[in-house]
């Protein structure tokens, strides 16, 4: 079974965000298999970054009540700091493709980590500049990954839950099977 598709949804503010998780979870979505990613702010100005898959975070920000809420659903948490884009709190795979491009310097023709993650794992050039930009303007990404079923099922339930833009990416996730 093809697990190499993907389908992400820019919400316009963090309720928004979080009615989508809640109704992909409602629906039975694999929980492991979704990414959420947008701005936090906090007191600290000197932290370069803090990833951690265990059971706390140190630097919640100001949206921690929403943060906290899927530290229990979602697999794997980071907090980063991204030069240009500012103080990141990311859930899912995502984690882990973003720690990848910055250990093996995969910033490419000017992206931030967080593009470069998205470009790592297949999704197209223009469409991790327009991620980039959305999370700049604090908006938040909702990217669901999986068979081509699964991924339509979430692309429904983003766009039902209010997505700003929903896109999908079929046959574009090279690192996906393998972690799934």
């Amino acid at each position: 079974m093809n697990e190499r598709n993907a389908v992400v949804g820019i919400f316009n503010n963090h309720p928004e965000a979080e009615t989508s998780i809640k109704e992909l979870q409602r629906a039975g979505f694999d929980m492991k298999k979704l990414s959420i990613v947008g701005k936090d702010y906090h007191t600290e100005e000197h932290i370069v970054g803090y990833y951690n898959a265990g059971d706390r975070m140190k630097v919640w920000g100001k949206l921690g009540g929403f943060w906290g809420g899927f530290w229990g659903l979602l697999f794997g948490s980071a907090m980063f700091v991204i030069p240009g884009l500012g103080p990141l709190v990311v859930f899912g795979p995502l984690v882990s493709w973003i720690v990848a491009a910055l250990e093996g310097a995969v910033v490419v023709g000017g992206l931030s980590a967080l593009a470069a993650a998205l470009y790592s794992i297949g999704i197209p050039h223009d469409s991790c500049l327009q991620y980039e930009t959305a999370v700049k303007a604090n908006k938040f990404l909702v990217i669901a990954h999986g068979t081509a079923e699964e991924v339509a099922m979430a692309q429904n339930i983003l766009q039902t839950a209010g997505a700003a833009h929903v896109g999908i990416h079929p046959e574009v996730c090279r690192e996906l099977a393998s972690l799934a």
